[in-house]
């Protein structure tokens, strides 16, 4: 991933989408950390990055199922 995602980006992510660039990222982050333990990490910054957008994602992700989860409390009040 080169650069950073755009929150809008990822709500217009389904979750399946979501938790596929969720589990690439956090590959990325143990890679940047095994690379930080060997002393061959380049970009220190990239680390920060990639954290941030884990966060960003899970976020995203959370508000998601917040929604779903309302959404289903409001149907099943309504019936």
């Amino acid at each position: 991933m080169a650069k950073a995602t755009k929150p809008a980006d990822l709500r217009a992510k389904t979750a399946d989408e979501l938790n596929t660039l969720l589990l690439e990222l956090k590959r990325e982050q143990l890679n940047l950390r095994f690379q930080q333990a060997t002393g061959q990490n380049e970009g220190q910054s990239r680390i920060r990055v990639v954290r941030r957008e884990i966060a960003r994602i899970k976020t995203i992700d959370a508000q998601n199922t917040e929604k779903t989860a309302v959404g289903a409390k409001t149907s099943a009040a309504i019936s």
